[in-house]
């Protein structure tokens, strides 16, 4: 899937994986992303499903991904200078990305 030219998780992780650096120096956006990590995480692994320690799929992220960034451009979405809750969402991604090792898998 890292190969596939369409695969959504390239494109949000060029676009915000360097966010996270931000992360070290604002402990607020570092709560953030947090935040929303696990709320993807639970939308892909929900507790009732009895997966504990089930590591989040790059399938199922990029078909996360692929929705919700159908839906921003419904809303006709666009970045802002700072973080708003579609760019706190991206940038959990990538932080979802990196720590599962997801590009090289």
């Amino acid at each position: 899937m890292n190969d596939s030219p369409g695969c959504p998780l390239i494109d949000v992780a060029a676009t915000y994986m360097p966010r996270l650096s931000e992360m070290t120096s604002e402990p607020g956006l570092a709560a953030a992303v947090d935040q929303h990590a696990a709320a993807v995480r639970d939308a892909l692994i929900p507790v009732q499903r009895g997966s504990r320690g089930r590591s989040v799929r790059r399938e199922e992220l990029a078909d996360y991904v692929l929705g919700f960034t159908d839906w921003l451009t419904e809303v006709d979405w666009t970045a802002p200078v700072g973080h708003d809750f579609a760019t706190l969402r991206l940038t959990a991604v990538c932080w979802l990305i990196r720590e599962h090792d997801l590009l090289d898998a």
